[in-house]
């Protein structure tokens, strides 16, 4: 075998396991888009490393969560909110709730997501032609009409598999594009350590930022829906140790990703005492050691993020309510393409009021958090319905990590309020 057959046989294998995630996927792509990027960049920025702790713990429940939501989805054969209304005394009033606090976190998220990607190519296009700088709010208000349809279209003739396809395009670009930023800046070694000590930055903005990390890496629409992302890719109570290696990869590549863009903003803009206030605040992350082509590469991956989230979030409403239905989506109904159509108008609210997307983000992570614990209880009291589970029982390990999540959620809940009433005030 020769040089250039080892290495196409090296990029086969590459691309192979690539192709081979499973719906983790698709929580890297919910977890991992503008939301994220915006908080990891604010909170970079602004207090360094300090806020590595809830990122870990935030990936440490995510997945633990994945992993229940999944096995309750192999051993019954059954969806999250079709089995909640199914089994749960007043399962029908929590799964409706669920529905409605979910459906506002992301549809808010998608309007953040959808600014923001617009403004990206715009800072992108105004970099390369300078004239185009009077013209910002027709080209963004295009740019997201653009994205917004385009996509939809594309909704309406996917399937599971197109729409894992793409996704993993867009991780794969976004995960590539930060890591190779962090080449350029890093923060120090001794800041990391210390940002695994929990602390709350007794600052302005500081309870709000920590409930938006969560409200983005712990995101409820991840877990409820993973028993249809299973469904769909056909997997069985045959594929529980898979199943289990799916969750535990989604998690460490989302602490990894979501970590290195944190680092990448302490590094460039902590030190230097500067703060993102606005979408090109972004770019500038990593301008002063690398000029316009790592500003390129940053740009990529933030819009990458973006794009990675937009199908996720257009998917979630139409999802749940399949789930409550039925327990299967079907993407060339009728209900589907509406529901759709009205995330793709909520989503152009934003660029078409010209708000500030950074604040829009921000806000709707914190929103997410909400919905967190009663979602965290329901799989908590799927799992200890012996009826439901039949012969399969639960570890303690699990059963220990649920309850401390759902300790997490309470007290991230309370702190996003407090945030919140602090906001409006």
């Amino acid at each position: 075998m020769t040089a250039s057959d080892n290495k196409k046989s090296l990029l086969k294998k590459i691309i192979s396991i690539i192709l081979g995630f499973g719906p983790g996927i698709f929580a890297i792509g919910y977890t991992i888009g503008t939301g994220s990027v915006t908080s990891m960049i604010v909170a970079g920025s602004t207090f360094g490393m300090q806020l590595l702790w809830v990122l870990f713990l935030s990936c440490l429940f995510s997945g633990i969560l994945m992993f229940a939501y999944g096995n309750y989805a192999l051993v019954t054969g059954e969806t999250a909110l079709y089995g909640f209304k199914k089994h749960l005394k007043f399962g029908k009033l929590i799964a409706i709730l669920i529905i409605l606090g979910i459906s506002f976190g992301q549809w808010n998220s998608l309007m953040g997501i959808l600014g923001i990607s617009s403004n990206i190519i715009f800072e992108i296009l105004a970099l390369n032609f300078s004239g185009l700088t009077p013209y910002k709010y027709e080209i963004i208000l295009s740019v997201a009409i653009t994205i917004i349809v385009t996509f939809y279209l594309l909704m309406l003739v996917g399937k599971y598999t197109f729409f894992e396809k793409i996704l993993v395009v867009f991780v794969s670009f976004m995960g590539l594009s930060f890591i190779i930023s962090f080449f350029f800046v890093q923060p120090h070694g001794i800041d990391v350590v210390k940002g695994l000590i929990p602390t709350i930055p007794d600052v302005p903005g500081g309870k709000m930022l920590v409930a938006a990390f969560v409200g983005t890496t712990m995101a409820a629409a991840t877990f409820l829906s993973r028993p249809l992302f299973i469904q769909g890719k056909g997997w069985t109570i045959a594929n529980l140790d898979q199943q289990k290696k799916d969750s535990i990869t989604a998690a460490v590549l989302i602490f990894v990703i979501s970590g290195v863009i944190m680092a990448v903003a302490a590094g460039a803009l902590f030190y230097e005492g500067k703060k993102v206030t606005q979408v090109i605040d972004m770019a500038s992350t990593l301008e002063p050691v690398a000029g316009k082509w790592a500003v390129t590469i940053f740009f990529c991956g933030a819009l990458s993020a973006g794009l990675s989230s937009i199908f996720p979030c257009l998917l979630i409403a139409p999802l749940l309510v399949a789930d409550y239905q039925s327990g299967t989506l079907d993407t060339s109904s009728k209900q589907f393409r509406i529901i759709t159509a009205i995330a793709c108008l909520v989503a152009l609210i934003g660029p078409a009021f010209g708000a500030n997307p950074i604040q829009i983000q921000i806000l709707s992570q914190v929103f997410n958090v909400f919905v967190l614990p009663i979602v965290i209880l329901g799989i908590i009291l799927m799992l200890s319905n012996k009826k439901v589970m039949k012969d399969y029982k639960t570890s303690l390990g699990v059963y220990i990590g649920m309850y401390a999540a759902l300790f997490f959620s309470l007290v991230i809940s309370y702190n996003g309020t407090i945030a919140l009433m602090g906001y409006f005030q």
